[in-house]
């Protein structure tokens, strides 16, 4: 690999790959700077490039030198390769295409990503389902800097993150079963946030006010001293809601810390997640005035020795509790407490990985124990334990399970052909005292210059949530007796990069035996969750992406135009039942994207997506089922005009622009038009 020096006052334009044999494995884990890394497939799902673009302007006199780049590292795999290298569909969303996107979430970022399913329940990133690939939203790993933080409880809570969007330096997406290389939560993907840690002193602030008493709050800083780089943010958002009962508050703390030695490179997290909204009709129509109340602690430490055995151990903690409240005020008679759940989850990994003559092999373990304690979910305690901060609620109900994964995988990067191999062993207390087996092969091959084949085989596993085993209430039943979900997946694509055209074309096909889902067979019924014999999806996914600067000059008023559709079919064995998660799947998605300049400083951003859900959802009509309606096709524009100085940048943005009507997830409406302005500026000290 090229040695890229600093040079102090000039910026640096990265152009291509070198595309050496050797350059992976050559420059793995040593210290490559890099500002801030666009591969042309950022936000639109484009799984891999030859080019990887980002300009640095000069502050006096604009001058670029080019140098070339012979990796960008994501977690494809379990030892992470370059992006150009990965066999498989992976999206990266830069911090540079989240700052000029019209959203106030995570969740509403990847609104815009292809193949992802985004079913907002409200606002602000209070809370989504969100699935890839006709999976649904437990099927998924959320992962923070590569901590797994998929909740146990219910994967509707799972985005209950400590991190603001101006914190995240990127966000992976890696499409299909995921097993093998972030364990079995990971059934159909999976979502890895990468966070800012700098070595940097600069101070970073964003304020805005909008629409329906819309207004946020953030501020961050990065403090750089000898060896030890570290980030403390801070974000505040809070609305009055579009409609009654749809108002929250969202408080955001989180720190990081690295620490880099000779010996090895150790990293810490933690961070504060505390949200409470109006749920309106978010689990039942019959009852709009639902409330919730969450928060989550989280803490990480890790380490990555250096040498010719690579060594990454790692332990976290995270705790979630929640307060739903069916009736936010004026309870029925018969209702007596709210739904108090607090759930923990403890785990730790060790990987060891090393390079070699036939390339590079990874061995390790992971254990993570998940518990809960409640008064709805789980078993009958011995003895109650009082709820903490409730007023004489107790816990009366828990549940407790471990699982055990080890795992082995060899990677070859050759000039023209990747190959990565693995097998997961898994083991878990609420199974039989058998160890299972989950393995996975994802390989490519390049043609020619700018064209690359690839397939992939992977399977994997999925355990029920305590949700779906215990939960009861008024309109729901669980079923303690649910077996676990597995599935066998299969793709098949072809992909094209230039410096300044990108494009592919996948084929998948996903065969899934004992899906669960909740289910009902009359609108008057309650939701109970079932195995679903059979559900099988097979779809394809295909995206382009055009930089015309890239051949025009950037004098060019267009920077970036790209496309992107998916189109699922699903085959179950499961006809006759109203489904309200898995069956109603995302049909077809088609993205649009483009990005171009008003003015030297002022620039624009155009996002269209139109989708077409498969499925139903009970129409309720004076608080009481109606009719059986199926999802009406939509599309819905969103715009970013950015105004940017040195140091500063002004925005206004609005959000479904023509003002669609339109429904994500059963009776809830999603907002109308929606604006909002502010700012941000960054300094340096």
């Amino acid at each position: 690999m090229k040695k890229v020096e600093k040079i102090a006052g000039q910026a640096l334009r990265f152009r291509r790959f070198a595309r050496k044999n050797f350059a992976v494995f050559c420059s793995l884990h040593k210290v490559v700077n890099i500002g801030v890394i666009t591969a042309s497939t950022l936000l639109f799902a484009l799984p891999d490039t030859a080019q990887a673009q980002e300009v640095i302007k000069h502050a006096a006199s604009e001058e670029e030198t080019s140098v070339s780049l012979d990796e960008v590292e994501v977690t494809a795999s379990r030892a992470p390769m370059a992006l150009n290298q990965a066999a498989r569909i992976v999206t990266v969303i830069s911090a540079r295409e989240i700052a000029a996107a019209p959203v106030t979430s995570i969740q509403d970022l990847l609104e815009y990503a292809a193949g992802v399913d985004v079913r907002q329940r409200g606002e602000g990133g209070t809370q989504a389902d969100i699935s890839i690939r006709g999976g649904t939203f437990d099927q998924i790993a959320v992962l923070l800097n590569g901590v797994n933080l998929s909740n146990p409880q219910t994967g509707h809570y799972s985005f209950d993150i400590p991190v603001n969007l101006s914190d995240i330096e990127r966000i992976e997406i890696i499409s299909g079963p995921a097993s093998r290389i972030f364990g079995a939560s990971a059934f159909a993907g999976a979502i890895n946030i990468i966070t800012k840690a700098k070595a940097e002193k600069v101070i970073t602030t964003d304020v805005s006010a909008g629409m329906h008493e819309w207004w946020k709050l953030e501020a961050g800083i990065n403090h750089q001293s000898g060896n030890f780089s570290q980030r403390l943010s801070a974000g505040y958002n809070s609305s009055g809601g579009y409609t009654d009962n749809t108002d929250f508050k969202i408080l955001n703390l989180f720190w990081q810390g690295v620490a880099r030695t000779d010996e090895a490179d150790l990293s810490f997290q933690a961070g504060i997640n505390d949200k409470g909204y109006g749920a309106n009709s978010f689990y039942s129509a019959a009852y709009p005035n639902q409330y919730d109340k969450t928060r989550r602690y989280f803490l990480s430490a890790g380490a990555e020795t250096k040498g010719r055995i690579r060594f990454t151990p790692k332990l976290y903690w995270t705790r979630h509790t929640d307060r739903f409240e069916l009736f936010r005020d004026n309870p029925a008679s018969w209702y007596t407490w709210h739904n108090y759940h607090e759930s923990q989850v403890f785990g730790s990994s060790l990987n060891a990985s090393t390079s070699w003559a036939l390339g590079q092999t990874t061995a390790g373990t992971e254990f993570r124990n998940e518990g809960i304690r409640s008064n709805v979910l789980g078993t009958d305690l011995k003895q109650p334990q009082e709820v903490p901060s409730s007023d004489g609620i107790f816990f009366t109900k828990g549940a407790n399970r471990s699982n055990l994964s080890f795992f082995l995988e060899h990677n070859i990067l050759l000039k023209r052909f990747t190959l990565s191999a693995g097998l997961l062993a898994n083991y878990h207390t609420d199974l039989d005292n058998k160890i299972r087996l989950y393995p996975g092969i994802d390989a490519s091959y390049r043609i020619g210059t700018n064209t690359k084949v690839y397939g992939s085989w992977n399977k994997s596993l999925r355990m029920p949530t305590f949700t779906d085993l215990y939960y009861k209430s008024k309109t729901n039943i669980g079923n303690p007796n649910l077996l676990p979900e597995e599935s066998e997946a299969f793709e098949l694509g072809i992909k094209y990069g230039t410096h300044f055209l990108n494009g592919h074309i996948a084929g998948f096909y996903r065969k899934g035996s004992n899906m669960i889902d909740w289910v009902k067979q009359n609108p008057d019924d309650l939701w109970e969750s079932k195995n679903l014999t059979e559900v099988n999806n097979l779809g394809i996914e295909t995206n382009i992406t055009f930089l015309p600067e890239e051949v025009f000059g950037e004098s060019f008023f267009i920077k970036k135009v790209s496309l992107g559709y998916s189109y699922i079919d699903q085959d179950k064995s499961s006809e006759g039942y109203i489904s309200n998660y898995a069956l109603d799947y995302l049909k077809h998605k088609f993205s649009a994207q483009v990005s171009h300049k008003l003015s030297k400083n002022i620039s624009a951003t155009w996002y269209v997506r139109w989708q077409d859900r498969a499925g139903s959802f009970t129409r309720y009509e004076a608080l009481k089922p109606a009719r059986e309606e199926a999802y009406a096709p939509y599309c819905v524009a969103d715009l970013n005009i950015s105004y940017s100085l040195k140091k500063a940048t002004f925005y206004a943005e609005v959000n479904n622009l023509f003002d669609a009507v339109y429904y994500d997830l059963g009776n809830i409406p999603q907002p109308g038009i929606w604006f909002k302005a502010g700012f941000n500026y960054t300094f340096s000290y």
